[in-house]
């Protein structure tokens, strides 16, 4: 479990808890074992500090695991998971921001499902996103960002946190021949 929030280096700060469970999933092919034997899929948890500079880091970040699991930073699918996780860290630290606590990103790579699904938790319960993408004017400055998330993920949507928050989640496919929504 990664634990605070982000400092001046580029890494989140991970509890000695973490850095064991990485070296018991390295051993594991990056499956820890739990529960009798099951695998759980590759997954990363972090959190970082509701400011821009959280969000980019939080994007990096995304970039680096996506890389550790097998796709290059120039492929399509770590592209498009940068753009989705960029997109809902930004809008956590634009709409979702409570003074005083942090955002949370999740990223669970199944490779049963050929998907990538990516969690964006933040602490505002009453800001949801809207049920579908708003519409918005082609000059406007913003709007674009839930049209982005739906276009390029299989499909996308929030769930409330107890006792406080919301979570906004993204399914993005790894392969081509899994269906998007749209582009």
């Amino acid at each position: 479990m990664l634990t605070g929030t982000t400092t001046s280096g580029e890494e989140p700060r991970k509890s000695a808890e973490t850095a064991v469970g990485e070296a018991v999933g390295e051993a594991v092919g990056e499956a820890v074992l739990r529960d009798g034997g099951t695998a759980e899929p590759p997954s990363l948890v972090a959190q970082f500090a509701s400011s821009p500079r959280g969000a980019r880091l939080a994007r990096r970040l995304a970039v680096r695991r996506m890389e550790e699991w097998g796709h290059p930073p120039a492929s399509e699918v770590s592209c498009t998971v940068a753009l989705v996780v960029a997109e809902l860290a930004a809008n956590a630290v634009r709409h979702g921001r409570v003074p005083g606590r942090d955002f949370g990103l999740r990223l669970a790579l199944d490779e049963m499902s050929s998907l990538v699904r990516i969690e964006v938790s933040d602490a505002a319960a009453t800001k949801r996103p809207p049920l579908a993408p708003p519409s918005s004017y082609p000059d406007g400055e913003s709007g674009r960002g839930l049209f982005l998330v739906d276009a390029l993920s299989a499909r996308w949507g929030f769930a409330l946190r107890r006792p406080v928050g919301k979570t906004v989640w993204a399914e993005v496919p790894t392969d081509a021949t899994t269906p998007s929504n749209g582009l």
